[in-house]
């Protein structure tokens, strides 16, 4: 009796062990701050900054939390002037910041007494901001700020702010010390000839980064607020003198007007301003090359930076610049010209070759020699699935290795890749569940794919691939036709920022961005679609060292 009593006590359902539990929730949707009324020292929410020392450091001490959050430091000193005590404060958050630029100019100059704070004069005693503003703090970065909401804005970026009895206006202090990435040399987008330096997560690193390689004062950086939680700050980067205007109006006014909550990539403010959001063709070039961001720019394009992403946005981007490389404007053309003939062969057959072996084995079985037509049909012969059920699980299993390759640790990257591509596959050819000529086609179509430069284009790609399987596998060539035929129609209808898709060939314009490249010497008008105010690149004679 005990043992199934215990047993009963285990396994059956007892009501009274239900613990009713319900989320309080606000009546309204106010601030967090405002749920609970017992925790507000400060039930109204200040805009401007008081004058009373006191009644500014409750309330930031209410907005931060400062009783359980560990890293909000205040410290309470008294400041000197003129010989007079005046009682102040600074804000910061620890981590966010330099501590010895606070000790060494911010406190010591204001604590300390000395000859600067020491002396008496009517004037300084009138202006006590003016006074501290201009004489007495050592710092390079200070600026006034009167509204909780530029206060709030500096401290969550890393600055120091100090708060003085008697004044309603705040400083603000650049002390940024955090921890960042260095520049490194780039892991996506890998080149031989060329730039060995990519950018990183900090705004004003990659901002100096352009600042630094362009070496032009025409260089405009735009900064805006985009998030009303996150406040990210994002830089809009163009050349005044070449890009359009109505160009920069129209970025200028998608990044302004979003209207989310918060934005912490790149890869979400590309979404929210491209033309077709539900298009899969890439409308906006993303790179975290520093030259190839710079080509764009001398070209007349406008450049969106994020604070904490790696990835600068270029726009407008049309439908070449996915398939070209940094690399194309460092080597001789012919050589460029050379690799890109290749990319457009790998491309075609990454898009097209599936589909036309399940199209040629299906329908079209004429086109091929009579002993290559006996040799695949032997191979099949003892594999039980239909062509089209076999060449869908080898693409499936392809992906799933690659995804595999690119989530697991690094060292064990190149055993995922060995193991699938020759264990597995070899185990399938062995057990007769797929054919060898079809392990070729789907390995050949893989290599293909990682020939296309940019990462969203080749995503692009492979979902087309599955659809032009679906194609060849329904109505041949006809099928595959008509899947060319609607692409190349979607794509005429895609627009980025204005500029049609398949730009330049659509208008028979001049561009850098046309697919072969031309000899360096003969780069001297800019892209047209672009509409740039500068046309020329350069003169007509580059090389006047060859002039007699």
């Amino acid at each position: 009796m005990d043992l199934l009593f215990y047993i009963k006590s285990i396994f059956s359902y007892l009501k009274n062990r239900i613990q009713n539990f319900e989320i309080p929730m606000c009546t309204e949707v106010p601030p967090p701050n405002n749920c609970n009324d017992s925790h507000n020292n400060i039930s109204n929410e200040l805009e401007k900054i008081s004058k009373k020392c006191s009644k500014n450091l409750n309330y930031l001490k209410n907005k931060y939390r400062a009783d359980i959050c560990q890293d909000i430091m205040i410290r309470d000193f008294n400041l000197h002037s003129c010989n007079i005590q005046h009682h102040a404060f600074i804000i910061y958050i620890d981590g966010m910041i330099d501590s010895n630029l606070v000790n060494d100019f911010i406190l010591s100059p204001l604590m300390i007494k000395n000859k600067s704070n020491t002396s008496y004069n009517k004037k300084e005693l009138s202006s006590l901001a003016d006074n501290i503003y201009d004489s007495l703090v050592p710092q390079n970065a200070i600026k006034k700020l009167y509204d909780f909401k530029d206060v709030f804005s500096s401290i969550n970026m890393g600055d120091c702010v100090l708060f003085v009895d008697t004044l309603d206006v705040a400083f603000d202090f650049d002390v940024k010390g955090f921890k960042q990435r260095n520049i490194d040399a780039p892991h996506n987008e890998i080149i031989v000839r060329g730039s060995q330096e990519a950018f990183v997560e900090n705004l004003r690193t990659n901002t100096s980064i352009l600042r630094r390689l362009i070496n032009n004062e025409n260089l405009v950086i735009q900064d805006t607020i985009v998030g009303k939680f996150t406040k990210t700050s994002v830089a809009i980067g163009y050349i005044d003198g070449i890009a359009n205007k109505s160009l920069i109006s129209e970025v200028l006014r998608r990044v302004s007007s979003l209207d989310v909550d918060y934005i912490t990539s790149s890869g979400q403010l590309e979404q929210l301003i491209q033309d077709s959001p539900k298009s899969i063709f890439p409308q906006v070039i993303a790179t975290e090359r520093p030259d190839k961001v710079i080509n764009h720019l001398l070209d007349g394009r406008i450049c969106i930076i994020v604070n904490g992403s790696p990835y600068v946005l270029v726009v407008p981007g049309v439908f070449v610049d996915f398939l070209s490389s940094p690399e194309d404007l460092n080597l001789k053309y012919q050589f460029a010209n050379l690799q890109k003939l290749i990319r457009l062969l790998a491309i075609t057959l990454a898009l097209l070759l599936p589909g036309l072996y399940i199209a040629i084995t299906n329908y079209h079985q004429e086109l091929l020699p009579t002993e290559l037509l006996f040799t695949i049909a032997a191979s099949r012969e003892s594999v039980p699935f239909p062509i089209f059920i076999e060449i869908f699980l080898m693409e499936a299993s392809f992906e799933l290795i690659r995804e595999a390759g690119l989530r697991v640790p690094s060292p064990l990257g190149s055993t995922i890749g060995i193991v699938g591509a020759l264990i597995l596959g070899e185990a399938a050819v062995s057990a007769s569940l797929v054919s060898p000529i079809l392990i070729i086609i789907v390995a050949i179509t893989g290599l293909c794919s990682f020939s296309i430069p940019d990462f969203s284009l080749n995503f692009t790609f492979r979902i087309y691939r599955f659809l032009y399987i679906i194609l060849g596998y329904m109505a041949g060539f006809l099928g595959i036709a008509a899947g060319l035929f609607v692409q190349m129609a979607i794509m005429c209808n895609l627009q980025s920022f204005g500029s049609p898709y398949i730009n330049p060939f659509a208008s028979r314009q001049r561009s850098i961005s046309n697919f072969f490249v031309p000899p360096t010497w003969k780069r001297e008008q800019k892209s047209d679609f672009l509409h740039p105010y500068k046309k020329n690149s350069q003169g007509k004679y580059s090389m006047l060292w060859r002039k007699k």
